[in-house]
């Protein structure tokens, strides 16, 4: 079973658990998105994360997207 975490609009205020010192496993960008796969998480930034969403997301016991953050205004 896997669990989807995405902030949305409608949340006033908005739990975010990635931080600017979070890094893609895959470049070193920050990272937006952390899934959990036997018991490690990996982080991902958008790009990566949206380049593996489909092949994780069968395997994943969570998927914590906080790629909204991207495009919200400051």
């Amino acid at each position: 079973m896997s669990t989807t975490s995405t902030p949305t609009e409608n949340t006033a205020v908005l739990d975010y658990r990635l931080t600017a010192a979070d890094r893609c496993d895959s470049c070193g960008a920050q990272a937006y998105i952390a899934a959990e796969v036997n018991g490690s998480e990996l982080l991902f930034c958008a790009h990566h994360g949206r380049k593996y969403e489909e092949k994780l997301r069968s395997i994943a016991t969570s998927w914590h997207d906080e790629t909204a953050r991207l495009s919200a205004s400051v």
